[in-house]
């Protein structure tokens, strides 16, 4: 190939204690859409973040169609043409739509310094319009869903015209219709040159939408494929180093009684009338399109959001769930779709989220028993092979896989009777997808009930021992593992569905 739109030569990067990239190479051409894999805490975050000068390199080189640049701010990197969607959300609930996608680019009426409000809610509907997004400009972006979040990302990053896009976990918060909103638009800027570098542990995507493929592990780049060339296989052995033979490691358990039962549970626009029941050692998968009701009925069963009607009755006997230190105690615990503003608190140790869930039983007259804190801790970080220097680490110094564990663990450890996943998997690697489903068998063989939230059909079929279907608060589809297709779960999903497959 020649003239490279992007070049990285030699790139090397330390934090104390720890080599995090050392000698990578990448190159992306214009009109190309290159992937860049890895498992988590493989480097490809800080590898981005170097080019989008968040960090300095230690060493190496970076040109941009052929000249010599060094990014010393992301400043500097917009001016380059560079735009990057980061997988931790960068925006400011407490503004509109409009004013995230143009802060700090606000148009302004000459020197005036006032701002042109019209024309910035017209340009922000039409990068928003692109994605098939009807969005208000003028909403607050915190009264969004995740997913709505993500595409006003990906909005804002349309709006810089960048000539060098990269996307870290686009799709990971999208429903299928959003996701191929997006891949259109994807389709049509490499008609105009732009040149993307795509981060995704979505196989099929990758090789839906990618021309080449760079696998990174341990920090070293360990090759560069066209996707015409490979296969799954030969990307998933370059990324761990071994075989991984089953994506979804489903084991057939024999199920015990029933543990929860809801009935009747409603919440004004959003849940209407809902009922399940989930036996010991089932995994009880939920699909649904974005907004289908999906996390604000595991928030409802948790008590982290209020319902107006409804039983939930737990080893035959009725629990009242009035806020989340009920839940606990009623034996519930919940893993929530967003690990960064609703799973942890990031600046504490991992040892300290540990504890969070926790401290009624590690503390006695107020005081933490520290011995037994550190106890849990390391357990937990055995049990889960939580990658960390060690407990006190900050939980935000760790890859996304990581911080996914930890909050996983921290609700292990006060042995829930039933686990409640909202998305256990997103923006999380190949490798560390499969502890975790590994981690769910043996849950499930203990008897624990999960329920599990997934965007993902390939997860949910695989995984589920029994699928619910929602649509609009409702549930429109239930099926058995074996009734169970994508064909079958999207109709269901779209409004189309019947309760039970026939």
């Amino acid at each position: 190939m020649t003239n490279p739109l992007l070049e990285m030569k030699g790139i090397s990067k330390s934090f104390p204690g720890v080599k995090v990239l050392e000698n990578v190479q990448f190159s992306l051409q214009s009109g190309e859409v290159h992937a860049l894999m890895g498992e988590n805490g493989a480097g490809k975050s800080t590898l981005m973040k170097i080019l989008g000068g968040i960090y300095a390199k230690d060493q190496g080189t970076i040109l941009i169609k052929g000249q010599r640049k060094e990014i010393a701010s992301p400043r500097v990197a917009q001016d380059l043409g560079i735009a990057i969607i980061h997988q931790e959300l960068n925006l400011i609930p407490d503004l509109t739509v409009a004013e995230n996608i143009y802060l700090g680019r606000e148009f302004t009426f000459g020197k005036t310094g006032l701002i042109r409000w019209r024309v910035m809610r017209e340009q922000a509907r039409r990068y928003l319009s692109q994605l098939g997004m009807d969005l208000d400009p003028e909403t607050l972006v915190g009264s969004l869903s995740v997913g709505q979040q993500q595409m006003v990302e990906i909005a804002k990053a349309l709006s810089m015209q960048a000539d060098i896009l990269v996307l870290d976990e686009p799709t990971a918060a999208l429903t299928h219709r959003e996701i191929e909103s997006l891949f259109g638009v994807i389709a049509s800027l490499k008609q105009k040159g732009v040149g993307m570098i795509y981060i995704s542990h979505r196989m099929e995507e990758i090789f839906q939408i990618c021309d080449r493929v760079t696998v990174l592990r341990d920090g070293h780049h360990i090759g560069t494929k066209k996707t015409s060339e490979t296969d799954m296989n030969e990307l998933v052995r370059m990324m761990v180093g071994r075989e991984i033979t089953d994506r979804f490691p489903k084991v057939q358990v024999p199920l015990g009684k029933e543990r929860l039962r809801v009935e009747g549970v409603s919440q004004k626009g959003k849940l209407h009338d809902i009922s399940l029941t989930v036996r010991g050692g089932e995994i009880l998968g939920i699909a649904g399109l974005m907004g289908a009701g999906r996390t604000e009925l595991a928030k409802a069963l948790f008590g982290a959001e209020r319902m107006d009607s409804g039983r939930i009755v737990i080893d035959g006997e009725q629990v009242v769930i009035r806020k989340p230190v009920d839940a606990i105690r009623a034996g519930i615990a919940l893993v929530t779709d967003d690990r960064k503003d609703e799973g942890l608190v990031l600046p504490l140790s991992v040892k300290e989220n540990l504890s969070l869930p926790n401290l009624p039983s590690l503390s006695s007259f107020g005081f933490v028993k520290k011995r037994k804190e550190q106890e849990l801790s390391s357990s937990t970080i055995k049990q889960l092979l939580i990658k960390t220097p060690n407990a006190e680490q900050a939980v935000e110094s760790l890859s996304g896989g990581n911080q996914q564990k930890v909050v996983i663990g921290k609700w292990l450890a006060t042995q829930p009777k039933i686990l409640i996943l909202d998305e256990p998997t997103r923006g999380v690697d190949i490798g560390a997808k499969k502890e975790i489903y590994d981690l769910m068998n043996q849950l499930a063989e203990q008897g624990v009930a999960i329920i599990m939230i997934s965007s993902e059909l390939p997860e949910v079929l695989g995984m589920s021992d029994r699928i619910l279907v929602m649509h609009e608060g409702r549930i429109t589809g239930e099926f058995t593992r074996e009734e169970a297709t994508q064909e079958i779960i999207m109709h269901a999903a779209t409004g189309g569905g019947s309760r039970h497959a026939g």
